[in-house]
This record gives structure tokens, C-alpha cells and sequence, in this order.
């Protein structure tokens, strides 16, 4: 019996759609209805009800189910055993917060590629909230996020925490470099972008400091921020990390508040799902560097 055909049986029941099937494994709804209709004619079944919208498992589709995916999880345990990650192929689709592109993302894809000789690997870069989504909506296999996710569905590795600094450009008018959130609200705020955690918690602070005429340039780009803050447009909240290289440069200096939102932390994250084992160790992996990263 072909596995792939076991497979997507299993992930066309989960995603009740031959299109988010295709999308997932790389191919076309075409291709996805065939594997579904050898399978079918091999068993003697109809498993899916094609009429309903969104399509639906027969009574027998339903019966069949619980066998499917024990015999994909039997696979990728027999997978697991034999210890030789070069048995994973197809492609990881990996969701990355940008923070990570800036620290260790390069490290981790040299380690990846040599522990996964024969696994492509997608990436998407994102804010945490798109990448939250598309993880749970399965068009991720793997997301390194500010996290947890908090969903049954979802397995959480803590990966590496950074605190946030801030920082001005050397060539603003700042007459000193220790002053009140009153005081930082005379200039324009360079932070994240508006459905992050760090923007909702610097939206809040500077309201309880009655700093009514603040006003925010948000971004889903670190790059951009980091641009836009050297380029002397405002002051802005950044990693630690990724402020220090251009304050030893003299591009930047640290500005003293009193107050800095919570640090970044991030988390691999990935969804307990038959045949997703490569999401797993890729998570794995990811925890090693991380922490070789953080020292």
C-alpha cells in the first residue's frame, strides 16, 4: 500500500480541502484528487463525500481514519529509530520572526543542511502573529515566533530570550541621553508593528505616563526600524543584539527611560501531526544553536 496515498487521505481529512492538501505537499488539486481516487478504487471505499462543501468524510472515510494516521505515526517512528535524518525528503516550511534572520538564522542553516542532506527548506519571514496563523492553518510545518502558542495542537521549545534597549542616533539633538517617557515622546517612536506584543505594551506605557501627543512609526521590519532610527527619525526599542554592533560603530547611543518592555522571547514551534517529524528535529536543532548563540 503507497504511504503518500495514506497521507494525504490523512491530511485532506484534517484540512477538509483537495486544495489546502496541494498547497501543503508542493503539488496540484489534480494530483491530490488522483492519489485519493487510487486509493479508493484500491480499498473498494469512498472515503469523502465530494458534494458536501467543505468536503467531508464517509461513514467509512470515518472508520478508516484512526488506521491512516496510526500507520503514518508507526512510519515515522520506524524513521525515528533508525536515527538517519538523511530519510527525511520534500520540503520543511519554516516561519521565522525577523529577530532571528539577525542573530543565529544563518548558523542554523548551515547545521540544517548538513543534518538533512536530502530536506528543502521554504522560509517565510514574518511577524508572529501571521506566523501564529499559517502555523495553525497548516501552511507552516515549523515556526521560530515569540511564543508559546498556547493550543493543545501545538508543541512549544523555548529557543532563546533577547532584552530590548533604547537608542537614538548620534546625530539627534538629544541633549540627554536620561529622560522620562514625557520627555521620549517628543520625538517619534520607531518600534514594532501594531499586532506585536512589544508595540501593545509601549502603547500602553506611555498612556499611563500621559504622553497623549506620542506618536508611532511602526514597522514589521527590524531592517527597516533599524534604518529609520540611524537615519536619526526618531528614537526606537530594539534587541540588545542588534543595537550593540552600531553603538560600538558610533551610529547609535543608548537612551535611558527608566523603562523597557518585556524581552523577546521566542519559541520553535510546531503542530503534532502524523508524517511532521522534520518539523520536530528541525526544532531540535534549533534549540542547540540558539543556546551556542546565547553563550
Amino acid at each position: 500500500m503507497n504511504l503518500k496515498r495514506i497521507e494525504t487521505f490523512v491530511l485532506v481529512a484534517t484540512l477538509r480541502s483537495f486544495r489546502k492538501a496541494a498547497e501543503q505537499q508542493f503539488t496540484t488539486q489534480p494530483a491530490i484528487s488522483s492519489r485519493i481516487a487510487s486509493l479508493e478504487k484500491e480499498l473498494g471505499v469512498t472515503l469523502f463525500d465530494r458534494e458536501a462543501s467543505p468536503i467531508t468524510l464517509t461513514a467509512k472515510g470515518r472508520e478508516l481514519l484512526p488506521y491512516a494516521e496510526k500507520m503514518l505515526l508507526s512510519a515515522e517512528q520506524f524513521q525515528k529509530r533508525a536515527e538517519n535524518n538523511a530519510l527525511f525528503t520534500g520540503t520543511l516550511r519554516l516561519g521565522i520572526s525577523e529577530t532571528v534572520v539577525h542573530t543565529w538564522l544563518t548558523e542554523f542553516l548551515r547545521s540544517f543542511n548538513d543534518k538533512f542532506p536530502r530536506l528543502d527548506i521554504d522560509i517565510t519571514v514574518d511577524v508572529t502573529s501571521n506566523l501564529r496563523h499559517d502555523l495553525l492553518d497548516r501552511t507552516l510545518d515549523l515556526a521560530f515566533l515569540m511564543g508559546p502558542i498556547s493550543e493543545p495542537s501545538v508543541q512549544n521549545m523555548p529557543l532563546c530570550r533577547y532584552p530590548l534597549v533604547w537608542v537614538g542616533s548620534t546625530s539627534m539633538p538629544i541633549s540627554n541621553t536620561s529622560m522620562s517617557l514625557t520627555e521620549l515622546a517628543d520625538f517619534p517612536i520607531i518600534t514594532y508593528a501594531r499586532n506585536t506584543q512589544p508595540f501593545g505594551e509601549i502603547k500602553e506605557q506611555f498612556a499611563q505616563a500621559d504622553a497623549a501627543n506620542a506618536r508611532f512609526f511602526t514597522s514589521s521590519s527590524l531592517s527597516a526600524c533599524l534604518r529609520m532610527t540611524k537615519d536619526g527619525l526618531g528614537l526606537a526599542t530594539l534587541p540588545t543584539v542588534i543595537a550593540e554592533p552600531e553603538i560600538e560603530a558610533g551610529n547609535l547611543q543608548l537612551v535611558d527611560c527608566g523603562w523597557v518592555p518585556s524581552p523577546l522571547g521566542f519559541t520553535a514551534s510546531y503542530l503534532h501531526a502524523p508524517m511532521n517529524g522534520a518539523a520536530e528535529e528541525a526544532a531540535k536543532l534549533a534549540v542547540e544553536v540558539a543556546a551556542i548563540h546565547q553563550g
